[in-house]
Formats: C-alpha cells, sequence, structure tokens
C-alpha cells in the first residue's frame, strides 16, 4: 500500500490534483469537486493535530470500529457512498481554488512529517502507526481522486 509519507506518492497525489478543473466532474457521488477538494483537508487537519473532534462511542461501536479499522490502510479499494464523519460533509458551496491549495499545503505539510513517530490517536479508530496515517491518508486522497476520474 502506498503512504503519502513517501515522497514519490505525494507527488503522484500532487501531480493529480494539478489535473482536477472547477469543471472536473464526479463519477458517483453529492460532493462537486471543490467541496471534495474541502473534503479531504479533514482527516489531514485531524492527523497534523489543526482540529479536534470530539467523538463518544458506546461498548458496541468501538468494537465495530476495531473490525473497520484495517480497511482504512489496507490494499483494497473502498466502496462508493461509505458514511463519513459529520464533520467531513460538505454540502454547501466553495470556491474551488482556495480550497485546492489548502489541501495542496495540508498534503506537504504532511509529507514533511515522515520522521515522525509521536502521531495522535484517531479519534475514532485509537491508534495507528505512522505507517497505517500514511497508508490510510494515501487511500483516502486515491478514493477520491478517483472519483472525479484523475
Amino acid at each position: 500500500m502506498r503512504s503519502l509519507l513517501d515522497q514519490s506518492a505525494s507527488d503522484s497525489i500532487a501531480e493529480r490534483l494539478s489535473n482536477l478543473t472547477p469543471s472536473t466532474t464526479a463519477q458517483w457521488g453529492k460532493m462537486d469537486v471543490a467541496q471534495m477538494l474541502k473534503h479531504c483537508q479533514g482527516p489531514l487537519n485531524v492527523a497534523l493535530e489543526h482540529v479536534t473532534l470530539q467523538t463518544k462511542l458506546g461498548f458496541f461501536q468501538k468494537l465495530m470500529m476495531k473490525l473497520y479499522k484495517p480497511l482504512l490502510y489496507n490494499d483494497k479499494p473502498w466502496k462508493h457512498g461509505l458514511p463519513t464523519a459529520k464533520e467531513f460533509v460538505i454540502n454547501t458551496p466553495v470556491d474551488f481554488n482556495p480550497e485546492k491549495e489548502k489541501l495542496t499545503a495540508l498534503i506537504n505539510e504532511f509529507t514533511t512529517k515522515k520522521d515522525t513517530t509521536n502521531w495522535p490517536e484517531h479519534p475514532l479508530f485509537g491508534y495507528f502507526t505512522p505507517q497505517q496515517w500514511g497508508q490510510m491518508q494515501y487511500k483516502h486522497l486515491d478514493h477520491h481522486l478517483t472519483q472525479f476520474g484523475v
């Protein structure tokens, strides 16, 4: 599995981002391209500790999260239409260029942390290794760039 902590994977994501335009359309889902760019910032902001999500999970929910956790960073593509954290749902109009710039900056910031060993706990899934954080971030970006055909 590729990792956003690897420069070659980060460069690949950057190249794919450069192919997006304000008129790029989704192959599935409800978001337009600008909303997708804003949505993709959420998980990076969590990993970089720019935002903190408040979650209260019951026993059953915690058990379910443990079962789903490996799906976040394995080689299998995500299914279309998976649920997302309510904080990452973008359903209002946003401007393409500023969101693209913000996402690019977050990707670059994340990639510079390749030697970081002390990552925050994920608010839903708990502890991830640095490798898993990188794989999860890459997989999320890959999923949405594929959604928009790049």
